[in-house]
């Protein structure tokens, strides 16, 4: 037997079954169009998905101890205005990013049937993907509380005073497209650099992003989210002050960039006001 036969052999190993359901979508199919179909089946889901939960949440009186504005509840009539504006943004805005991209990034090199990288290499990636995200959202959301940028462009993102899950992609077009650029920027920064990139990595990456953005915007601070146990993690605490004042923490998922360039001196005075005003009150409980 030819020796490079052999070698071929030993070094073959059979695709498992998340690789074996992936490949079985592109068989005798158009790899653009298959991409484009799971990429924007796949938002769908987890951004109208992980809404669900606090849906839920918005409608037990229990959970209004949770709600950082229990005062400002969120109406039926609230629900479908945003809900019709982010649809027409799903499918006129969005989609056509996505079918932009997926073409482009193939072209550059991104792994589309191949093996899956390894967990180890996913999970380099995605904090890369968050890192940068992060770093472009807060400049680029900065921008967008000056002059032109407010007035025309982000000031319809803050008509919801008292976010909700369902808003976090209600916004003006254009502030769409260009917060996409630190969305797709790190997957295209990653594969030029290093040209070592997965596409199944990406599509991660963007349900890790948006189960983020819904959580932000969801206006609870349940114990169990996450902040609680990461500190540098932003969440609906962090973000929400934002929509209520209009000022202060401009990053997305992360603490780190406001405070190491002190725009969240007023989040924290409010919430240390917020916390001595309820130790007070249990005091006189008690």
């Amino acid at each position: 037997m030819d020796s490079s036969y052999k070698k071929i052999t030993r070094n073959f190993v059979p695709p498992n079954i998340f690789e074996s359901w992936w490949l079985s979508l592109f068989e005798g199919n158009n790899p653009a169009v298959v991409l484009a179909a799971v990429t924007f089946i796949s938002h769908q889901l987890f951004y109208y998905g992980r809404y669900v939960p606090f849906w839920i949440a918005e409608h037990i009186p229990a959970c209004d101890k949770y709600k950082i504005q229990p005062n400002k509840p969120v109406t039926s009539a609230l629900r479908w205005k945003c809900l019709k504006s982010v649809l027409i943004q799903n499918h006129f805005v969005q989609l056509p990013m996505i079918l932009a991209f997926h073409p482009g990034a193939e072209l550059l090199g991104m792994k589309i049937t191949d093996p899956f990288p390894s967990l180890f290499q996913m999970a380099i990636q995605l904090m890369w993907f968050f890192l940068f995200e992060d770093f472009y959202h807060y400049w680029a959301h900065r921008l967008f509380h000056w002059g032109f940028f407010y007035k025309y462009i982000h000031k319809v993102h803050h008509e919801f005073t008292a976010p909700f899950g369902l808003a976090a992609e209600y916004a003006h077009p254009a502030e769409t497209m260009l917060l996409a650029m630190g969305t797709f920027g790190g997957p295209l920064i990653w594969i030029l650099c290093t040209g070592d990139l997965h596409v199944v990595t990406v599509l991660l990456w963007m349900t890790g992003r948006l189960i983020q953005a819904v959580d932000s915007h969801s206006g609870y601070d349940f114990p169990f989210s996450a902040r609680h146990w990461c500190p540098i993690w932003s969440g609906a605490d962090h973000h929400d002050y934002h929509h209520q004042f209009f000022v202060n923490n401009y990053a997305s998922s992360f603490r780190i960039w406001d405070h190491l360039f002190g725009t969240d001196i007023k989040y924290k005075n409010y919430r240390k006001k917020q916390e001595a005003e309820k130790a007070k009150l249990s005091k006189k409980m008690k």
